[in-house]
């Protein structure tokens, strides 16, 4: 593997990130603390705990869980997709780097970037109510691996966009309503028999769910479960990547 090459995509990555700070870190968190003021004040005033745990601290697993979602997809599409934009995406195809280099530094620098905006985002949530984590490994093994998969998933986003709106298409009218809908600010125990049955079937619930476990040990699916449909999405997307660069498609035309 061409380790100089994967570093130099990466740097150039990461360096985008801190040109555009404000965009990339200052307005996710400022979006995320109004989430929870707006949240935490008006529904916690009403609900006061939900099994046990103060609704403030409850939807802190979930306010960040949506906002590395849509960063890592945003991030990743953004960084393939504008290689395509300015017709540079042939310099890199022709360049001495392998497909699996290209995925590693572009996938990585996206995840990278969501990792320290999910962190950040839990120093910020901590100013506002007190947090236990009880599992902290399977807390950072949670934002890691969805990081690195919603990174692939932006990543495929970006070789399938033919515009900018279309980066945006997926994010907006899909991820952000099913994380608003898969438990992000309430349990599924509180909703009527049949409309839970149906929030069984967004994929996006388990992520939530068993990040909020590795929180306060308290799940609405089990974990076993959350972790497998996450390693089962990230092999569909790993799937797919390989798919696109064996046939291809949106790369050489």
């Amino acid at each position: 593997m061409n380790l100089r090459a994967v570093w130099a995509i990466y740097k150039m990555e990461m360096a985008r990130a801190f040109r555009t700070v404000l965009q990339s870190i200052v307005s996710p968190v400022i979006s995320t603390s109004l989430y929870f003021v707006v949240f935490g004040s008006a529904i916690g005033s009403r609900i006061t705990e939900i099994d046990g745990i103060s609704y403030g601290a409850f939807i802190v697993p979930g306010l960040i869980m949506l906002s590395l979602l849509t960063q890592s997809i945003s991030n990743a599409s953004f960084a393939i997709y504008f290689p395509k934009f300015v017709g540079s995406i042939y310099e890199l195809l022709s360049a001495p780097v392998s497909y699996l280099e290209i995925i590693i530094a572009y996938v990585g620098g996206a995840a990278t970037k969501s990792i320290i905006l999910g962190l950040i985002i839990l120093a910020t949530a901590s100013l506002f109510v007190p947090l236990t984590i009880e599992h902290p490994f399977w807390m950072l093994s949670f934002l890691v691996l969805t990081s690195v998969t919603f990174s692939l998933f932006g990543f495929i986003i970006g070789i399938w966009a033919r515009s900018f709106e279309q980066l945006q298409l997926v994010p907006l009218l899909i991820i952000t309503p099913l994380t608003f809908l898969g438990g992000s600010f309430y349990s599924i125990d509180m909703l009527p028999g049949i409309w839970r049955t149906v929030t069984l079937f967004n994929p996006v619930l388990y992520l939530v769910s068993g990040f909020r476990w590795s929180f306060y040990g308290k799940s609405d699916v089990s974990i076993g479960i959350s972790l497998g449909m996450t390693v089962v999405f990230l092999l569909l997307c790993i799937a797919i990547v390989a798919w696109i660069f064996r046939t291809g498609y949106r790369l050489r035309n």
